[in-house]
């Protein structure tokens, strides 16, 4: 159990868990409509990628050379905190409209939390793990001020906004997820 403790916190893990529930408190807050849930996923998904922005300073440890030489099996390790990440992100995002009256469908959630994921842990990789952050803060960016999705590319540039049945957008989350959790399990972080 002391490894666990240790990578934990050589991975901010507490913080970026403070962050998480912070952020996800302070977004349903100043929401502003009473708790009546729109069905607008735009607050869900800023929600969500806050989040995920929070989690993702702790895809790389404080000292990459120190990883690397580490005489432990890196990949499954990685493939659980990407994972395990996800997962707490989408809960907290899940247990906040529990308790608040919003309804955010499950689905989107899972696809959110899958497809944001996978590009903070692409981000990793790509950038290091200090700006893993970029590649998720630039998609939903792009997401939330693109054009209406007419066609398929443009569905695919703003998949998160799409409805949760859509197959391009479950599609192109689920391929960001298995690129981005494949690419971070196998090569790590940059140095």
């Amino acid at each position: 159990m002391r490894w666990l403790t240790l990578y934990a916190r050589s991975r901010q893990v507490p913080a970026s868990f403070a962050a998480v529930v912070i952020s996800t408190a302070l977004g349903w807050a100043f929401t502003g409509d009473g708790g009546d849930g729109s069905g607008d996923p735009r607050l869900p998904l800023l929600i969500l990628g806050a989040g995920v922005m929070a989690v993702s300073i702790g895809l790389s440890g404080q000292d990459l050379a120190l990883d690397r030489t580490a005489a432990i099996r890196w990949l499954p390790r990685r493939v659980a905190h990407v994972l395990l990440a996800g997962v707490i992100v989408g809960a907290v995002l899940m247990t906040a409209q529990a308790t608040s009256g919003w309804t955010v469908p499950v689905e989107l959630v899972v696809r959110g939390c899958g497809g944001l994921m996978g590009l903070a842990a692409l981000g990793a990789v790509v950038l290091g793990g200090p700006y893993a952050w970029s590649l998720p803060f630039g998609w939903l960016t792009l997401a939330l001020f693109a054009p209406p999705a007419t066609c398929v590319p443009m569905q695919v540039a703003t998949w998160m906004l799409l409805p949760p049945d859509t197959a391009a957008g479950t599609w192109t989350a689920l391929a960001l997820s298995l690129l981005g959790t494949a690419a971070y399990a196998v090569a790590g972080p940059k140095r």
